[in-house]
């Protein structure tokens, strides 16, 4: 990739250049020049493509109406990404829950489970369910922030005959990420 710098003739150009290149300006001020994108009108795409193309349009609609928000804006600042860019990127990259420490719980009311939940941009909720053999919820409720990525569930009933625990972390756009365990 050529890199232009100060040249008086690309200064403020953008568009196309002949049949050939595109031009373009990104936001930090760097001219970008590549060859003209090329589409073949009777091209048939895989169901995986048609599933990316469906999601990309989901997450520029959401991109539309989110990029005033405040998280996104902060989020793009000093970078070359606008605030669009990062909703839609926070619209195709669900949080993860990377982590679920039991270790201080031992099946009694009143103990902490903690999660490590991240996300591009902001995990909103974390939500953590114990189950018991039959699958019915022993109980269920949110997850309150703690340090960094960490949140903090501290148990409210008994759950020694408890079989698993799910956690379901969610972010800006609503998706979700889960991690479930078996005790």
């Amino acid at each position: 990739m050529a890199r232009v710098r100060k040249n008086m003739a690309m200064q403020g150009l953008t568009g196309l250049l002949g049949d050939q290149l595109l031009i373009r300006t990104d936001k930090a001020g760097r001219t970008i020049v590549g060859a003209r994108p090329t589409f073949n009108e009777g091209q048939a795409f895989t169901p995986a493509q048609v599933s990316h193309h469906e999601a990309f349009r989901d997450a520029t609609t959401y991109a539309k109406g989110a990029k005033g928000l405040e998280v996104y804006v902060k989020k793009a600042a000093g970078t070359p990404l606008n605030s669009y860019n990062v909703a839609v990127g926070d619209w195709l990259n669900p949080p993860e829950v990377k982590e679920v420490d039991l270790s201080d719980w031992d099946g009694t009311a009143g103990k902490t489970i903690r999660v490590l939940a991240v996300d591009d941009v902001q995990v909103t909720q974390v939500e953590v369910s114990i189950l018991d053999a039959r699958g019915e919820a022993l109980e269920h409720g949110p997850a309150a922030a703690a340090e960094g990525a960490w949140w903090t569930y501290t148990t409210t009933a008994d759950g020694s005959n408890a079989i698993q625990v799910q956690v379901v972390a969610r972010d800006l756009p609503g998706h979700t990420g889960q991690k479930v365990l078996q005790r």
